[in-house]
Parts: C-alpha cells; sequence; structure tokens
C-alpha cells in the first residue's frame, strides 16, 4: 500500500514537472513571437538612430513657439535644463534594465511592477506608458498629414488647397501597412531613415531660420506672444509642455535595450548606454539651434510648426516637409510597437486567442484607425504638444525614472543621487500638475475654429 501510494506520489510529481515545463515553453514561444522580445540581436548604433528617431521628433519644431510664450531666458533655460534632467534619468533606466542578476526588465511595466509590487507596479506604470505612446502616435499622424499637405501647397499648388483630413488619411494608410512589422528589429530600416530624416529637417530648418534672422532681425518682435497676464501664463504653461513632449524617448527605453543581447561578460546597458549619449549629444544640438534660431527669425508671429513659418526658398522647405513626412513615418512604428505589443500580450496571455498573423493583422489594424480617427477630430499641433508633454511625458521621461532609482537603489540622504533625483522629481511633478492647462486651452481655441472634412 506504501509502495502504490509512493508510486501515485511520483506519477503526480512527474505531471506536475510536465505541466510546468509545457508552460514554460508555451511562454518562451509567446515571448519569441511578441514584437519586443522576438529578436534581440540588435547592435549599440540600433541604440543610437532609435533613440534618435523617438526622441528628435515632431516635437522639435514646436520649440521656437515654446519660446515665444516662455521667452528667451525662461524658454532656452528649460529646454536645456530638460536635456540635463532627461539624460540622467535615462542613465537611470538603462542601469534598472538588468539590476536584478539574470533577470531582464524588457518593457516599462515590468520594471514597475520589480519596484512597486505585481499589481500596484503594473498599474502605476502601464497607463502612463501607453498614454505617452498613444498620444505620440495621435500627434506624429497630425504632424505626417500636416507636412504632406504642406509639401504639396509648395511643389504642386492646384492640389494644396485639399483639406489637411484627407493628408491624414493617407498617413493613416500607409501605417496599416507598415504596421504589420513582426518585430522592433524589423523596423531598423525604417527608424535608421527616420533618424537621418529628422536630422534633415532640422539642419534646414536652423538654417533657413537662421539666414531669415539675418536678414529680418531688426523687424521682429521678441516679445511674449501674448499681453495680458493669464494669457502669458497659459502660454507659458503650454510652451514648457511643448518642451517636455520634445524628450518622449524615455517610454520606450527599455523596449529598446531589450532587442540588444546581453551576456554577464558584456551587459546590454554597455551598447545601449554608448547609442543613447550619441543620440543625446546631437538632439542638444539640434534642439537649441531650431529652437533659438526660429524664435529669432519670426519672434512671436512664430507657427506651432515652425516650418509652416518658412516659405523660402520653396524647394528647401518643400523638401523639409517632406523629410518630416518620412520620419514621423518612422517614429510613428517606434512608438507604437510597445502598443502592438502591450495588446497582443492580453490577446494571447488573458484572452487566450492563438497567436498568429491574423491576430496581428486585426490588432494592429484597430489599433492604427482608432488613433488616426481621434486625431483627424482634434489636429491641433501645437495644443497637443502642450496637454500631451505635460500631463504624461513628464511622468515617464522626468521623474518615474528616478523614484524607482531612490525605491531600488535607496541612495544615502543628501548624496549626488539623491539630491538629482529628487530635484528631477519635484521639476517632473510640477510640469504633469500645471503645465497641461495651457495646452488645453490651446486646443479649445482652436477647436472654435474647426470642421473636419468641410
Amino acid at each position: 500500500m506504501t509502495d502504490q501510494h509512493h508510486s501515485s506520489a511520483q506519477a503526480g510529481n512527474t505531471t506536475n514537472e510536465n505541466e510546468a515545463a509545457r508552460r514554460t515553453q508555451e511562454q518562451l514561444d509567446i515571448n519569441n513571437w511578441l514584437p519586443i522580445t522576438a529578436d534581440r540581436n540588435a547592435k549599440w548604433w540600433y541604440s543610437a538612430f532609435h533613440n534618435i528617431t523617438a526622441v528628435v521628433g515632431a516635437g522639435i519644431l514646436g520649440l521656437p513657439y515654446a519660446l515665444s510664450g516662455c521667452g528667451w531666458g525662461p524658454g532656452i533655460a528649460a529646454i536645456f535644463l530638460s536635456w540635463v534632467i532627461t539624460f540622467y534619468s535615462f542613465w537611470q533606466l538603462i542601469r534598472l534594465h538588468e539590476i536584478v542578476p539574470g533577470q531582464r526588465f524588457d518593457r516599462y511595466p515590468e520594471l514597475g511592477q520589480h519596484c512597486f509590487g505585481p499589481k500596484l507596479g503594473y498599474w502605476i506604470i502601464m497607463p502612463q506608458q501607453m498614454t505617452v505612446q498613444v498620444a505620440s502616435c495621435i500627434v506624429y499622424t497630425v504632424t505626417g498629414g500636416k507636412s504632406l499637405k504642406k509639401f504639396f501647397e509648395l511643389v504642386v499648388p492646384s492640389i494644396g488647397h485639399i483639406r489637411q483630413t484627407y493628408f491624414i488619411l493617407f498617413f493613416i494608410v500607409l501605417q496599416l501597412g507598415l504596421s504589420q512589422s513582426p518585430n522592433f528589429n524589423s523596423l531598423k530600416g525604417i527608424s535608421l531613415l527616420a533618424a537621418l530624416m529628422s536630422c534633415g529637417y532640422a539642419m534646414i530648418a536652423f538654417v533657413t531660420s537662421t539666414i531669415m534672422g539675418v536678414n529680418n532681425h531688426a523687424h521682429v518682435d521678441h516679445s511674449l506672444r501674448s499681453h495680458t497676464t493669464p494669457s502669458q501664463v497659459f502660454d507659458m504653461l503650454g510652451g514648457l509642455g511643448t518642451i517636455a513632449f520634445a524628450f518622449a524617448g524615455h517610454s520606450v527605453a527599455l523596449e529598446i535595450q531589450a532587442t540588444i543581447p546581453s551576456t554577464p561578460e558584456k551587459p546590454s546597458r554597455i551598447a545601449m548606454w554608448r547609442g543613447v549619449v550619441v543620440a543625446y549629444v546631437i538632439v542638444i544640438f539640434f534642439y537649441l539651434a531650431v529652437a533659438i534660431s526660429g524664435f529669432w527669425a519670426f519672434g512671436n508671429t512664430v507657427e506651432d510648426d515652425v516650418l509652416i513659418s518658412l516659405e523660402k526658398p520653396a524647394w528647401l522647405i518643400a523638401a523639409a516637409n517632406l523629410m518630416v513626412f518620412f520620419h514621423v513615418i518612422g517614429s510613428y512604428q517606434v512608438f507604437a510597437m510597445p502598443v502592438f505589443d502591450l495588446i497582443e500580450s492580453v490577446l494571447v496571455n488573458n484572452l487566450r486567442f492563438k497567436p498568429g498573423l491574423l491576430l496581428r493583422f486585426i490588432a494592429r489594424s484597430a489599433y492604427v484607425l482608432v488613433a488616426g480617427f481621434i486625431a483627424m477630430c482634434i489636429p491641433f499641433f501645437g495644443g497637443l504638444l502642450g496637454l500631451f508633454g505635460g500631463l504624461v511625458f513628464s511622468s515617464t521621461s522626468y521623474y518615474m525614472p528616478c523614484v524607482m532609482w531612490i525605491v531600488v537603489h535607496k541612495p544615502k540622504r543628501f548624496s549626488m543621487h539623491w539630491w538629482a533625483s529628487w530635484f528631477s522629481i519635484v521639476v517632473g511633478v510640477l510640469l504633469a500638475l500645471f503645465s497641461p492647462i495651457g495646452g488645453a486651452r490651446e486646443i479649445i481655441m482652436q477647436a472654435k475654429s474647426y470642421k473636419m472634412f468641410s
């Protein structure tokens, strides 16, 4: 009887072990299918141009407009301070990626779970990250349509009168096809093109604005955009949100690092940091160059997209707008990939759908269409930058990495990392509390005269 019982127990243990092995293999298969963890063969320069694509985005075109709301001193100080804070918080995220030996936090919510607990951590980080990703896709959809319309106005004036909504529709259709790219590393060609385009149009905006500023500087008003104190306060808040939006790359940092191979001898943080340093040197040069030259050339009449203010030479401005169009094609995909990963993960792991091309096609197409519809309803570039920049970008880029660093590392009170982290947290929280007000006000004002499809 004892032998029978012992045999039954052994059989039960074997069954449990087999079931556990089956589930482990099933999860491995799912991870090998999900877009973030499917391919870990990225090089350090992939990190560089992925981060350039993610950071040097449409937000750079709104920086002169941000200066028109903040003024010379506060505006330039805010850009440089944001660069320093987000450079530091980027370093923190990269170090936290493999803070636990033998484990990689490939997604922002996974790191949140490690810091704050499985349930609380997920629901603290996931909604914020997804809002950043979705907001970026909406803004890039608007930017793509707006830039393409400007290109045709300059090159083919006969069709330039077509409403912006139809150009946005064209961008959406294009993204429906590109969204079927299987994983992050499959985007490397698109991302490289987008990075080159972002540097190209930033250089054109800088050089052209500088030339115009030399010719027209004496006739330009560099005072604040508004003349009443309440309006000036709202403009400044919106400008700070626009600046925050320009530093958006942190929301995809862990996902980009997840594509880099890692060994104890050569951890992924080395390659990732090398790419981020390259990207951030390029970022500070172009951000200050475009912001200063754009505001210098047009003053408080600058448009919320500086390329709209630039008219001559027509062929060069047309080329710059076309570069913006190609850039946001790639940026959209970089920011959409974590959303695709989350949607597909929920469908497969929680709702038990079978992984496959059909599921991927339906899920991703639905997302692109919903984000596109929202973009057509509120295509207000400047207002969107200010609203979303302060609302959620300040969290994922400015203070949440610092909060997680304090929770995990517990730096000694009054040490350098303690001071740096708390300073970043205070700045980020103030941005989150106040800057969305200016962006929301601007959207309301612009919406009064907007009619879709008319």
